[in-house]
């Protein structure tokens, strides 16, 4: 008896919640996830010198103007945009040259602080900014005479710290002790003079090197014999992003820092030396994590609904998942995907799927897209124009 009691005064009770409580209010308290997800765009390096290097000062500002039109209207409220790419910087910098990305040569003056500009305009929309930086890439090929006599890296060749990778390009050592000292004060710099809602570091971490660091590998075993290179490049990265997090924090706990890596937890492991795992489940290293999860749902390597729940399940501690999807794909044939090759051609609402998808997830604060000049061009595939109509109607 006591048990239907009970039964009956709960469904009272849901009665006069359905009939008494504003439907307003519980389309708000449904939407309530909504309001506070995160949607970011990246804007890199490839996007400034599209929209802007060559231009005059008047019409560079009027198309970041554009650009964070584009950005407010549709849906997006996070930008991320790449203010350091390769050794080099977009804003006023006392250690690294004007980069190549917005003017014609390395070292060129630049006519005015495009990222302070940026803040600025961003801020009056409503639009978090994250100044994304690439750590350790100097260039993408081997050619020296391209880096400015201004630049940090210039003064490092020949040295340990900075390596030329046939085949590869220009690189820092991260194993540098001298190099993490540089890239922790590029930071301090960023987080001193500019409004910043963040910091952001991409998947570029070790690269494809197998010497790059072996002087420094050979050094750390003469007091640790057992140390395999694979847990010393590990530590080496890990120790970057810890004192990173650290230097931001102690100058202003509210400017997030996060990472976007390779959407294959065991890429990170085995190729970019990224320990995701203590990441995810240690305080201390991150605010957020941005896995690269550019898979479709029928990709046979790496379907996407299992792939972003494996992150998901990787989070332990309290840091933020924010997907980023690969908008660049849609339209195109994804020669990795094995039997989902022609996926992003024969469907139109992968990413839309996929944000409904990950929305589900218990750690998810929202998802990022990769990257402006594929959202926002006169020239989308009528599948990438549907791709994204279809994703702008679940942002409203």
């Amino acid at each position: 008896m006591k048990r239907e009691y009970y039964l009956i005064l709960i469904i009272f009770l849901l009665v006069i919640i359905y009939i008494f409580v504003p439907k307003d209010t519980l389309k708000n308290i449904n939407e309530t996830k909504l309001d506070v997800e995160r949607r970011a765009v990246f804007i890199s390096y490839i996007e400034l010198g599209n929209n802007l290097r060559g231009k005059s000062e008047k019409k560079m500002k009027s198309t970041i103007d554009t650009m964070l039109d584009n950005v407010k209207s549709f849906g997006f409220n996070m930008i991320i945009l790449q203010v350091r790419s390769f050794s080099d910087a977009i804003y006023k910098s006392s250690i690294f040259p004007s980069s190549r990305s917005v003017v014609n040569n390395e070292g060129d003056d630049l006519s005015f602080d495009i990222l302070d500009y940026f803040i600025k305009k961003a801020h009056k929309k409503n639009l978090e900014l994250h100044a994304w930086i690439n750590p350790y890439r100097i260039s993408n090929d081997t050619n020296i005479s391209i880096i400015s006599k201004d630049n940090p890296a210039y003064k490092l060749l020949n040295t340990n710290a900075v390596k030329v990778i046939d085949n590869v390009g220009i690189y820092y050592n991260p194993a540098s002790s001298e190099v993490e000292s540089l890239i922790l004060e590029g930071i301090e710099e960023i987080i001193k003079n500019y409004d910043v809602d963040g910091i952001h570091f991409d998947d570029y971490f070790y690269p494809k090197s197998y010497d790059i660091d072996s002087a420094n590998y050979e050094k750390a075993r003469v007091d640790n014999s057992s140390l395999t290179l694979k847990e010393f490049r590990l530590n080496t990265i890990s120790s970057l992003i810890k004192k990173t997090y650290k230097l931001i924090k102690t100058y202003d706990k509210f400017i997030l820092f996060g990472i976007s890596p390779d959407g294959n937890i065991d890429n990170n492991y085995n190729s970019n030396y990224v320990d995701t795992k203590l990441f995810c489940t240690e305080e201390g290293y991150l605010d957020y994590i941005m896995p690269q999860v550019y898979y479709g749902f029928l990709n046979s390597t790496k379907p996407f609904e299992d792939t972003v729940k494996s992150w998901n399940n990787l989070i332990t501690n309290n840091i933020e998942l924010i997907p980023a999807l690969a908008f660049y794909k849609t339209g195109n044939i994804d020669e990795f995907a094995k039997e989902g090759v022609n996926e992003w051609i024969e469907y139109n609402n992968i990413i839309a799927r996929e944000v409904m998808l990950s929305r589900e997830l218990s750690n998810y604060s929202g998802f990022a897209l990769f990257r402006y000049d594929s959202i926002f061009n006169d020239n989308l595939t009528d599948t990438s124009f549907l791709e994204k109509e279809n994703l702008k109607n679940i942002l409203y």
